[in-house]
């Protein structure tokens, strides 16, 4: 997820940093509308079929780009859950001696996996997701300190809370094959009002 920070980090276990991040689809342009419960805008009274919007690239659904995109696809997605693919590329950025990516990373496949749920979501309702923030992580825990070169691993995210408010958790895993490599529950929230919200941590 693209970094909005507004305070200092602190550790998590496994040595992922609590980060707060832009969580959401943030729209160039947003048609007028009226604001349905969960944060969607309403555009449209015609929705898309689950199918079609797991179908979509996932530059269609997120905004992350070039080495910043860590998400392959949207493999699945339903009201409650979404599950995605990443490729351990041992070219990028990220890639240790080993060609491996170090496994304080998976809180960032997380987090981008929520934001396609999130995107979807409010796609499917005919709109476009308000911006949001991760303000964490609970128990962060990997059972290995690097995935390995090379791997195919599978992001499954599955909602635990969303209120009116704006607040939601998830409950997350990364797996390469049949081993779980990572586990945790993510904190997420959308603002009412993003641009207040962001000037205010920053100014607190």
């Amino acid at each position: 997820m693209r970094m909005a920070t507004s305070s200092p980090n602190s550790q998590t276990a496994g040595g992922a940093p609590d980060r707060v991040e832009q969580a959401a689809v943030a729209p160039a342009r947003v048609e007028p509308g009226r604001v349905e419960p969960g944060g969607t805008e309403q555009t449209s009274s015609v929705p898309p079929s689950l199918e079609t919007l797991a179908r979509q690239s996932i530059e269609s659904i997120i905004p992350h780009r070039g080495s910043m995109l860590l998400l392959d696809a949207v493999e699945t997605f339903a009201d409650t859950t979404l599950s995605a693919s990443a490729s351990v590329d041992p070219h990028a950025w990220y890639a240790d001696a080993d060609g491996a990516m170090p496994a304080w990373i998976g809180i960032e496949l997380m987090a981008q996996a929520i934001a396609a749920h999130v995107a979807l979501l409010a796609m499917r309702g005919g709109g476009h997701a308000r911006p949001g923030v991760l303000l964490g992580s609970r128990s962060y825990e990997a059972s290995q300190p690097a995935f390995r070169a090379g791997a195919q691993l599978r992001i499954q995210v599955t909602e635990l809370l969303r209120s009116e408010a704006g607040h939601g958790a998830y409950e997350c895993t990364i797996d390469d094959g049949d081993s779980r490599c990572a586990e945790a529950v993510i904190k997420v929230f959308q603002p009412p009002d993003f641009q207040s919200f962001i000037e205010g941590s920053f100014n607190s």
